[in-house]
């Protein structure tokens, strides 16, 4: 795609950022999903609109995308975010396999501003029994039975 269209899209991108401060509806964030060079979904960050923390630009964004599509699939689509995406949505971008992400502002620079996911890297990269959150395991075998029937139909 030419450079001047992916230009447009993170335009399209920063301005629902700037939007969102202007309404006062949230973090400075927002995230456009593309595909055949046509914006199928934008959203801004709506974690305090709705009361989810997991609102965020991009992934409300994978959602509507989703819903526009018909699919849980977005292979074939990129997303353009105002900022590079934290744990979470780099988690989600992955599961709905999108091709490529654009970004416009750091993780350093959201740090900067008092979205800082640098704990939620450290954490990731202890065991289970180092993190902070405690982790415990129950109920191990009565779960056992959906996964092994998941794989006989599945």
């Amino acid at each position: 795609m030419e450079n001047g269209m992916n230009e447009n899209f993170m335009r399209m991108a920063i301005a629902l950022a700037e939007s969102n401060i202007e309404q006062r509806l949230g973090g400075p964030f927002g995230a456009v999903i593309v595909k055949d060079g046509e914006v199928v979904a934008g959203s801004a960050n709506k974690v305090v609109p709705e009361n989810d923390p997991t609102a965020h630009a991009e992934i409300s964004a994978i959602r509507l995308a989703c819903k526009a599509l018909g699919t849980y699939n977005l292979s074939g689509c990129e997303i353009y975010t105002s900022c590079e995406p934290c744990p979470m949505c780099l988690g989600a971008i992955y599961w709905a396999h999108i091709d490529k992400i654009y970004y416009a502002n750091t993780k350093v620079d959201a740090a900067n501003i008092g979205f800082d996911d640098h704990f939620i890297y450290n954490e990731m990269a202890c065991s289970m029994d180092e993190r902070k959150l405690p982790f415990v395991q129950l109920l191990r075998d009565e779960a056992q039975p959906a996964f092994k029937r998941w794989q006989e139909i599945g």
